[in-house]
């Protein structure tokens, strides 16, 4: 049992205490819920277990989704911790993005970790959850000087941390340092095929979110399964393949991953045969929907709702599943107050939630990652990011691909 509600609680409670629920149920398959009378009659009579059973849907994960959605609706939401001087003039800022799936677990345990420490400054931590973008972050450091920056930041995106009018302007100044530093960092992310970890020293990583292919087999028909991302560029597909867009980060590194590995063309291919955007929820049930996708792009944490009762089979890219690194950022002249923290969020416990939790690979080394030798990362590496200005890359990757559609 969570502490909003039980998922033995009528639907009809559940919907009139967190309005905002409502959407969750219709996007599930309960459309009757829309209007109120149906919701009343219906949702009186049902549990949410109930409801869940009905529909095949993964009850732990659906739960998950309504915390999310009753959490991003809350007004106080955002964790703060005031040990008596006003809060703006706190000795540590934290600002993050939690992955909707993980947030939960990872806040409490953070809350948990800050409960235990005997700190002798004053802290301030704002960790939202990441379906509400990083707009808020961008606003908080546009036009601002290094000190008015937050301490730590923890978050995927590749425009956020690399774009020169953003963080990446401030990685040129010295201002971030990598206070990890795996002396040897998880086999997954540090091998013949890959290496994560930043030879600069400025930026951290914890966790990845991958993306890989879902084919609804009874669209595909006897056409062969899309093994690479090269494969999605053939004619058979065109106008057959979902992406995220919706989710930027993810999007981003695709952009980035198609351009660097397949260039201009790749974009292009990518745009003729994109279908149409769909959330990761919707992405499941797709093959219930008319004009059904024949592959979608999606995080591997959705694979977890597959019950493999219907058509939709998951793929893991021969040439790797396209990776949105979870970074740390930590201002150097800060290291002594900000290691603690950043070792907390590095740790196996945090590690476990990001990998077992949530299918967000972690980059610590006592983490099992449970992945097959066959499963491996597409990454954009430190030398093809050092090399180009991210933030006018991006922009350039999304007018070919737009151009494309």
């Amino acid at each position: 049992m969570n502490k909003y509600f039980n998922i033995n609680d009528k639907v009809y409670d559940l919907t009139q205490k967190y309005p905002e629920t409502i959407d969750v149920f219709v996007e599930a398959g309960f459309e009757q819920l829309k209007n109120d009378t149906m919701r009343k009659v219906m949702g009186k009579t049902i549990s949410v277990e109930m409801a869940c059973k009905s529909k095949k849907i993964n009850t732990d994960l659906f739960e998950e989704k309504l915390i999310d959605i009753i959490e991003e609706n809350l007004t106080d939401v955002d964790g703060k911790m005031d040990t008596g001087k006003n809060i703006k003039d706190a000795d540590i800022k934290i600002n993050g993005i939690l992955p909707c799936p993980v947030r939960l677990p990872m806040l409490e345990g953070f809350e948990d970790f800050l409960e235990n420490q005997d700190l002798a400054y004053d802290i301030e931590y704002d960790l939202k959850v990441a379906s509400g973008g990083v707009d808020w972050i961008k606003d908080k450091i546009k036009g601002v000087d290094e000190d008015s920056l937050p301490d730590l930041f923890m978050s995927a995106g590749f425009d956020l941390f690399f774009d020169k009018t953003l963080m990446g302007g401030f990685k040129e100044k010295g201002v971030f340092k990598d206070l990890l530093r795996y002396e040897k960092m998880n086999k997954d992310f540090q091998n013949d095929h890959i290496d994560l970890q930043d030879p600069d020293g400025n930026y951290s990583i914890i966790g990845v979110v991958p993306a890989v292919f879902l084919v609804n087999k009874e669209e595909i028909g006897d056409r062969e399964f899309p093994k690479t991302w090269k494969d999605l560029f053939k004619e058979e597909f065109r106008g057959e393949v979902s992406l995220p867009i919706g989710d930027f980060d993810l999007f981003n590194a695709i952009l980035l991953n198609i351009y660097k590995t397949y260039g201009k063309e790749g974009l292009e291919g990518l745009g003729k045969s994109f279908m149409r955007n769909l959330h990761p929820s919707e992405m499941v049930k797709s093959y219930k929907k008319k004009d059904k996708p024949t592959v979608t792009i999606m995080p591997y944490f959705f694979t977890k709702m597959i019950t493999g009762k219907g058509p939709m089979v998951p793929v893991w890219p021969e040439d790797g599943a396209v990776i949105s690194p979870i970074f740390l950022l930590s201002k150097g002249k800060k290291e002594e107050k900000l290691k603690p923290f950043v070792d907390y969020f590095a740790s196996k416990e945090i590690g476990e939630i990001l990998s077992h939790n949530g299918k967000f690979p972690s980059t610590n080394i006592e983490v099992d990652n449970e992945l097959k030798d066959s499963q491996k990362f597409m990454w954009l590496g430190w030398d093809f990011i050092n090399n180009n200005d991210i933030g006018r890359l991006l922009k350039e990757c999304e007018e070919i691909f737009n151009k494309s559609v």
